[in-house]
């Protein structure tokens, strides 16, 4: 039996609905992405200047970067295991996960089933999609 794999990811979770048959699990994994210009634990907004400014840029931007990597492998660890997967969600998340899947050929091309832009979901609704995509 296959195991089909659907999951809903913004830069905030990511929601993975995995289905075996009639079985479905539903895990959740929370983003440490910073979404924030300027965290508060940087000191006062205005007090930023000159290169003291873009050296906090660059190390934020730094920051995201690795958070963005960490979630993502996060993620990876579940498809790895999928049959087919389907990915969607609101933002360019999807659009990051589905370059890195292809890029570091984490799964066999023929097993990412489609990737789909859609609004932010409830938990039953994001497992409505996913079986109503693989006709469940």
């Amino acid at each position: 039996m296959k195991r089909q794999t659907g999951i809903w990811i913004d830069s905030s979770k990511a929601i993975i609905v995995s289905l075996n048959g009639k079985e479905e699990s539903i895990t959740e994994i929370d983003s440490t992405i910073e979404n924030k210009s300027y965290p508060n634990r940087e000191g006062n907004k205005g007090t930023f200047s000159g290169s003291h400014h873009s050296a906090s840029e660059t190390q934020l931007n730094n920051r995201k970067k690795e958070q963005t990597n960490y979630f993502m492998d996060s993620i990876i660890d579940y498809i790895k295991r999928s049959d087919e997967l389907y990915v969607f969600g609101p933002a360019s998340a999807k659009t990051e996960l589905k370059k890195r899947i292809q890029t570091e050929k984490i799964i066999a091309p023929d097993k990412l089933k489609g990737v789909d832009t859609s609004d932010k979901l409830t938990i039953n609704q994001i497992v409505a999609k996913v079986r109503d995509f693989y006709d469940q």
